[in-house]
């Protein structure tokens, strides 16, 4: 009995989510809307993806800004609005946003110089030292007194 109960209960639970619009194309719209904002909880999903309640409000929202015939333009500004260009996962290329391009750029550039600089100051320490003169002559001497 208690058997059957689990089942029935892990049936239910396994059940795919039935859209939250009654309106099938403002759903398609806020999942396509929502695929372009980041979480802000879980900050490496899209809005669409994540199960955060803030994820759930912002779809919410989203729903309501399009039953009041808002673009999605609109819709995005008044995200990026409300939560900055960071809420975007392509935000726009504008001075604030530079180093957010940028920057994976300049860690490489920085990581590729140092590993440079290593090298060449491991080449240079590795190096065999120049011998004068008189090391040469007692180098040869005693390669020649070891000959037969």
């Amino acid at each position: 009995m208690a058997c059957c109960a689990i089942i029935s209960a892990g049936a239910a639970m396994a059940k795919e989510a039935a859209p939250m619009a009654a309106d099938l194309e403002v759903e398609k719209r806020m999942v396509a809307i929502s695929e372009e904002l980041r979480c802000l909880v879980c900050q490496n999903e899209s809005l669409s993806g994540s199960h955060a309640e803030l994820a759930q409000d912002l779809r919410r929202e989203i729903r309501k800004m399009i039953a009041e015939g808002k673009t999605d333009k609109e819709i995005l500004d008044f995200m990026v609005d409300r939560y900055g260009d960071f809420v975007r996962y392509r935000p726009p290329m504008k001075p604030t946003t530079w180093l957010l391009w940028g920057g994976p750029f300049l860690f490489l550039a920085g990581g590729l110089a140092a590993l440079i600089a290593f090298l060449r100051r491991r080449a240079k320490d590795n190096a065999a030292p120049a011998l004068s003169d008189e090391e040469r002559r007692r180098a040869a001497t005693l390669l020649d007194q070891t000959k037969p």
